[in-house]
């Protein structure tokens, strides 16, 4: 495994929540990476956040390492979850509660409520 694939691996297995990202949570530097940070920063789950634009073998690395081209990615429990549209689907659906109840993560279930009855 090449390093980037095992700093990914060693990452998403040493932390609860993580998020491939451009930019960081507090400062997210494209719209699908902000709206996927927004949710989770809401929501007051508490992930790492990894910004691949600071080295391009992580950036190259995380599509390999989860066979899924995009960016960002969230990994639940050292499992991959999706990027922006699957996690914006189980937002709304109430899949990513479970997700996270599941899981042992914990989050604000009464922000997941308000974000739902806003799309409603």
């Amino acid at each position: 495994m090449s390093d980037a694939k095992t700093l990914i691996d060693e990452t998403v297995k040493a932390n609860d929540v993580v998020l491939y990202m451009k930019g960081t949570k507090s400062m997210p530097q494209c719209g699908f990476s902000s709206r996927v940070a927004g949710v989770l920063n809401y929501m007051a789950v508490d992930f790492k956040d990894v910004n691949v634009l600071e080295d391009d073998a992580i950036r190259q690395g995380i599509k390999e390492y989860s066979d899924w081209p995009t960016i960002p990615q969230l990994y639940v429990k050292g499992e991959f979850v999706g990027g922006c549209d699957i996690i914006t689907e189980m937002t709304l659906s109430g899949e990513l509660d479970t997700l996270f109840e599941q899981s042992g993560v914990s989050y604000d279930k009464a922000a997941a409520e308000k974000i739902r009855e806003a799309n409603a």
